[in-house]
C-alpha cells in the first residue's frame, strides 16, 4: 500500500463523536440516506483551483540530501443533513459545531495519523453546503494539508 493510501485509511478510521459511519476510499457510497447521516467521507483531494491564496504557488517538496517528501491536500467531507426548502442552515448549526469540536478532538489524538505523516496535519475547516450524489449537504469540508515521505 501506498503511503498516501495508508494515511487516507487512517483518516477514514478516525472515532469522531457524534458521527453516525465514516467512509474510505474503497466504500464511499454513491448517495447518502438519513440513516447514514452524519457522515464523513475520505476524498484524496480538493474542487478548488491549484493555487488558492496568493503566494501557495511555490512550496519545497523535497530537500536536497534530506527525506524526499511529497505534499498533499486531501479533503474530509462532514455530511450533516440535507438541504431542504423552508429549513436554512440555521437549523443545523449547533449540531455542526459540535461535531466540529468531535472532530478535532479525535484528531488531536492522532494528528500524525499514526506516523503516516512527518509532520502534524494541518487543517482548514469550511462549513457551508456541499454537493454530493447530486443531493445538498449542510456541513463542514476539513482541508487538510500532509506532508508524507514518497
Amino acid at each position: 500500500m501506498t503511503p498516501f493510501r495508508a494515511a487516507l485509511n487512517r483518516l477514514a478510521a478516525l472515532d469522531v463523536s457524534g458521527v453516525a459511519r465514516s467512509y474510505g476510499l474503497d466504500e464511499l457510497p454513491e448517495r447518502l440516506n438519513r440513516a447514514q447521516l452524519p457522515a464523513l467521507l475520505v476524498l484524496p483531494g480538493e474542487d478548488r483551483p491549484l493555487f488558492g491564496a496568493a503566494g501557495e504557488g511555490f512550496r519545497a517538496a523535497a530537500f536536497s540530501g534530506g527525506p524526499k517528501t511529497v505534499v498533499y491536500r486531501p479533503t474530509h467531507l462532514l455530511l450533516v443533513a440535507p438541504t431542504l426548502a423552508g429549513r436554512g442552515a440555521r437549523a443545523h448549526l449547533p449540531r455542526l459545531a459540535e461535531l466540529i469540536d468531535a472532530y478535532f478532538s479525535a484528531l488531536s489524538d492522532a494528528s500524525m495519523l499514526d506516523g503516516a505523516l512527518l509532520e502534524p496535519a494541518s487543517v482548514q475547516i469550511e462549513p457551508g453546503t456541499f454537493d454530493y450524489g447530486g443531493v445538498a449537504y449542510h456541513g463542514c469540508a476539513f482541508r487538510h494539508t500532509w506532508v508524507i515521505e514518497c
